[in-house]
């Protein structure tokens, strides 16, 4: 053998092993490292630059943080199966900038022996705490087939569980989602996946908690009655009562004030403090009834009357562009009602809405918010602030005339298919339930003080807003109301108080006590509404985008399902051989002339 093909041999081999060694040491890094170009156009793949700055942030996410996934398992449809694999690719990018400090693990909750699954399952549920189930039914090989999944996770940090998720909301018992149904619930919860994450991240690494104040003093609902509610924010928030009493500075330190369905009329001092604190940037969140009734009148006469509730409360909100009418919204997209006298025990309770979500990152992709005898609200003109509506009604609604009287015989008279206006799918009958004003204000109180007191310096009175401040206004009172038991102290010298078990901001208990479950957004949505109220721009930016995501053509992919499997399978091989051909004839060709 010459010399030179001793060196060709070399070469070659050498050349060989070269692009070897460079192949593994790029998947061996390939392992380590995450990145990739997002060239779509709604940047669907990219973090936005808050959600960048909150993961790199050191200080914030000091210790490691732990998420385990219960979405995971070998029958998963091929919807649920891309959710999945779209929020491992999302958890991909956070790692990318945290490192170590963020570890994922996806989970099967539908492995090992009947009485392991049990006790996972029972332990995610959580007593309707924790992860809802979503029962899915889907075709599989040409057979109808059903899916219990766990669309959740459970956060660990610093060594111990503060916190879950839920990425999709759960199913009714006995009424399983239609896999073909789950296109809209799946887009939008894409469309939330980085909020949802984020958010969840922050409130479990939170340590300065901003102030939540429950107003008192004019009749509001109880630490008894909102003991629910204020357990779901507790963690993320400071919570306390705060009667004014008269005094200047009662919300100097208060970051949000929430005035929960009152009862009795506001002072001018209440007025002046309220209007205030909102000048000076506070986030204000009314709940209100605009109309009282008696149910226990109607449920034992069959009708009864509204009275108006007086509250003056009404003149402040309306300077900062919204108003409560002293109407009743009633809607077909309502709960059930138990009439145990009437010849069907349930009724379709017109005024027991459902309201309807919309756009904006407090209520989208929500389960339905139920709202019992709620009020119209309407916007104002003012040119100072942003106004949006967070909660409407459904197409198929109306609202009575004012301080009306409510029958359980009126839904009887709309028949099998209610009707309540002339085109029920117009848009334009919807009725906003909960609005919200954003922005610069001008204070109720200007040109209404004498100047001795407007001008003086002990006061600190505000004509208009020294920072943006945030006001909504929500047409029911009741939403965030739980029942609840009471029993003596051990001494017998106090009462406590504890929530019913069955949790109320999620379903009714005396439907569900009638096999009647209907899923209610309340929790959700007054989570997602004092996030937002107190919450940082960053995450009003993940919530306000918009990914589109195309349904695939069902009927097409039946047609065309052989064509494309047989693509796929002979083209890779087609290709391989084709280049396999090419090397033979070239090498063939090169030493034959040689």
């Amino acid at each position: 053998m010459s010399n030179q093909k001793i060196v060709n041999k070399i070469y070659h081999w050498s050349f060989l092993l070269i692009i070897g060694v460079a192949l593994i040491l790029v998947n061996i890094i390939g392992t380590y490292l995450y990145s990739r170009i997002d060239m779509t156009e709604d940047q669907r793949y990219s973090l936005t630059e808050g959600s960048v700055a909150f993961l790199a942030d050191t200080s914030i996410i000091e210790d490691r943080i732990s998420l385990k996934i219960y979405l995971e398992g070998e029958n998963l449809p091929a919807e649920i199966k891309h959710y999945r694999n779209t929020l491992e690719s999302k958890l991909k990018e956070f790692k990318a900038i945290t490192g170590d400090r963020i570890e994922y693990q996806f989970i099967n909750p539908n492995v090992g022996s009947e009485e392991d699954q049990r006790i996972l399952q029972e332990n995610l549920y959580a007593r309707g705490k924790g992860i809802l189930p979503m029962d899915v039914a889907y075709m599989k090989d040409g057979t109808q087939s059903q899916l219990l999944v766990w669309p959740g996770a459970i956060i660990d940090y610093q060594g111990s569980t503060v916190n879950t998720i839920q990425f999709l909301p759960g199913s009714q018992a006995g009424k399983p989602y239609n896999i073909e149904g789950l296109t809209q619930i799946l887009e939008n919860s894409i469309n939330n996946l980085e909020y949802i994450l984020i958010s969840s991240l922050r409130r479990a690494t939170q340590k300065i908690k901003p102030r939540i104040a429950f107003l008192q003093g004019h009749g509001e609902l109880t630490f008894a009655q909102t003991q629910r509610a204020r357990s779901l924010i507790s963690p993320y928030f400071s919570i306390a009562d705060i009667t004014l009493n008269d005094s200047i500075t009662a919300l100097d330190k208060v970051d949000g004030l929430i005035i929960a369905r009152p009862t009795k009329p506001f002072s001018d001092k209440d007025l002046y403090l309220i209007d205030q604190f909102v000048m000076r940037g506070g986030r204000l969140m009314c709940f209100i009834d605009a109309l009282t009734l008696n149910e226990d009148t109607l449920n034992a006469t069959g009708v009864t009357h509204t009275m108006r509730n007086n509250l003056r409360i009404d003149r402040l909100l309306f300077d900062y562009g919204l108003k409560l009418n002293e109407n009743l919204v009633i809607d077909v997209k309502c709960a059930p009602k138990s009439v145990p006298y009437a010849k069907n025990s349930l009724i379709p309770w017109f005024y027991h809405v459902l309201a309807t979500q919309t756009d904006h990152p407090i209520s989208r992709n929500l389960e339905p918010v139920s709202f019992k005898y709620t009020s119209e609200v309407q916007f104002v003109g003012n040119s100072n602030n942003v106004l949006t509506p967070i909660l409407t009604s459904s197409t198929n609604s109306a609202v009575t005339g004012l301080a009306p009287m409510v029958s359980l015989a009126m839904p009887l008279n709309y028949g099998n298919n209610p009707e309540l206006v002339p085109n029920p799918k117009d848009e334009a009958n919807k009725v906003c339930l909960a609005g919200l004003a954003e922005g610069q204000f001008e204070s109720h109180f200007k040109n209404r003080l004498v100047d001795d007191f407007a001008k003086n310096p002990a006061i600190k009175f505000l004509e208009k807003s020294k920072a943006d401040g945030k006001v909504i206004l929500i047409g029911n009172g009741r939403f965030i109301e739980n029942k609840y038991d009471s029993m003596p102290n051990k001494f017998g010298t106090a009462y406590m108080y504890r929530p019913l078990p069955l949790n109320d901001l999620r379903m009714d208990p005396t439907l569900a006590e009638l096999g009647v479950p209907v899923f209610y957004g309340n929790q959700e949505f007054f989570q997602n509404l004092c996030d937002y109220m107190l919450g940082e721009s960053s995450i009003v930016e993940i919530r306000s985008r918009q990914i589109d995501i195309h349904a695939m053509n069902k009927e097409k992919i039946k047609q065309d399902a052989g064509f494309y499997k047989f693509i796929n399978l002979t083209l890779p091989i087609g290709i391989i051989l084709i280049i396999a051909f090419i090397i033979n004839y070239l090498r063939r060709r090169k030493y034959s002339k040689s």
